[in-house]
């Protein structure tokens, strides 16, 4: 089997997406699904540009950058799901996915000091 990070992290923002859509929109709900996104789909999008980095200083502030994104990922998952009992579960479910994400991008960018 091959590993594919980059199709795991985007796998991962198409299911921040469909999630999103599902959270209902609120006072409460709104800026958490706003950042959300823009946290839970920019691992993807990062991890893509450090895959065609200019250097190995540009890959590993790339990376670090994925490390980052997936940290808030966690931050705004925790919120949502208290925000929103329903989604709970599914929150937890990619929490766990996001830890792990981070914990690998945490590997790549040590391993490329």
């Amino acid at each position: 089997m091959t590993y594919d990070l980059e199709e795991r992290t985007a796998k991962f923002g198409e299911n921040i997406i469909d999630l999103c859509k599902k959270a209902p929109k609120n006072v409460v709900t709104v800026s958490i699904i706003d950042q959300l996104m823009r946290a839970g789909t920019s691992m993807g999008a990062n991890y893509a540009e450090a895959n065609g980095a200019s250097s190995k200083k540009d890959f590993k502030n790339k990376i670090f950058i994925c490390k980052k994104e997936g940290i808030e990922t966690k931050y705004w998952l925790r919120l949502l799901a208290k925000a929103e009992e329903s989604l709970a579960k599914e929150c937890r479910i990619l929490w766990q996915e996001a830890q792990e994400l981070t914990l690998i991008f945490s590997k790549i960018a040590k391993s490329s000091e």
